[in-house]
């Protein structure tokens, strides 16, 4: 009898930090199910919602859509934000909607989460989709400080700047949060010629409900580091042997997101294959509102 609730508790206990999520479906559950995972830490999914998820599922897939434990609208002061937690989040998505197996997409940060639960949970993932997502995070600041020490050669205060950055531990909060900094105060996150199309998304974004609740919790980054051990990875190992492993992987990625180098991009497409590969013109990391038609379209080409 002891040992019956003892179930009943863990059982409760299971679905109950499941509740704790913000999680949002678009579209018909009898559609082929795409779990998108949004960046950070300190992300959310209101972009993608507001922009994206229902065009989506309008071409036939059953989206879900949601934010991790602690971040965005799923508020939790106990969240240890580690990539286990995360697997947590991403199980417990599993077992309320009744997936036996999902697309996962992941943006940016995202991509991380998604590569290592794929990793250790392969029979759960039908496909990866890395969409303008990290990979191999020292290249990437690296990348990041040597770009912007060139364009500003002769610029002493921004030397000062970068030289103070690289003498930061690379597995600090504060060494990424000044890396990303930077990028953005060069544009690196911003498409160079906005469209009619890209602009209308983004005010209607800024203009609707979604962009009320772009929640950001400023300490998940600063607890990210305190409590995950792999804060500073290169996944192209893993991404090697999921690949063995046979579950397919996809790489979508914008020409002019400056955050990643030649080098980097094409050691990905070398992992993915060239026909599971997109490089999409005037295009930064916002790929899915950059370049939503281009983007929709290759999702929908590859995974139906």
């Amino acid at each position: 009898m002891k040992s019956f609730f003892l179930s009943l508790f863990l059982i409760f206990s299971f679905f109950a930090k499941g509740q704790n999520l913000y999680i949002k479906t678009y579209g018909n559950e009898k559609n082929k199910p795409l779990i998108f995972i949004h960046g950070g830490p300190s992300g959310n999914a209101t972009l993608f919602e507001g922009t994206t998820a229902q065009k989506l599922a309008d071409h036939g897939f059953y989206v879900i859509a949601y934010d991790r434990r602690g971040e965005g609208r799923s508020a939790d002061p106990n969240a240890k934000f580690t990539y286990e937690e995360a697997f947590q989040d991403l199980n417990s998505i599993y077992a309320t909607y009744h997936l036996k197996k999902a697309v996962l997409l992941g943006h940016s940060f995202g991509g991380l989460v998604a590569t290592l639960y794929t990793n250790k949970y392969p029979q759960n993932v039908s496909a990866l989709v890395l969409a303008g997502a990290l990979f191999s995070q020292q290249e990437t600041y690296d990348h990041i400080l040597s770009s912007v020490k060139k364009i500003h050669y002769y610029d002493s205060k921004t030397h000062n700047k970068i030289d103070y950055i690289e003498k930061l531990d690379k597995h600090s909060a504060g060494y990424r949060k000044h890396c990303f900094d930077l990028a953005s105060d060069e544009g690196y996150f911003k498409m160079p010629k906005p469209t009619k199309a890209s602009k209308k998304l983004y005010a209607n974004y800024e203009a609707g409900e979604f962009y009320k609740t772009n929640i950001r919790n400023k300490n998940a980054p600063l607890l990210f580091y305190q409590n995950e051990k792999q804060n500073n990875i290169d996944t192209r190992p893993v991404l090697k042997k999921i690949k063995s492993a046979g579950v397919p992987i996809y790489g979508i990625y914008g020409k002019d997101d400056g955050i990643f180098s030649g080098a980097q991009i094409n050691s990905l497409k070398a992992i993915t294959g060239e026909n599971h590969f997109a490089f999409l013109d005037n295009c930064s990391h916002y790929l899915f509102v950059d370049q939503q038609s281009a983007f929709i379209s290759k999702l929908k080409n590859w995974l139906k």
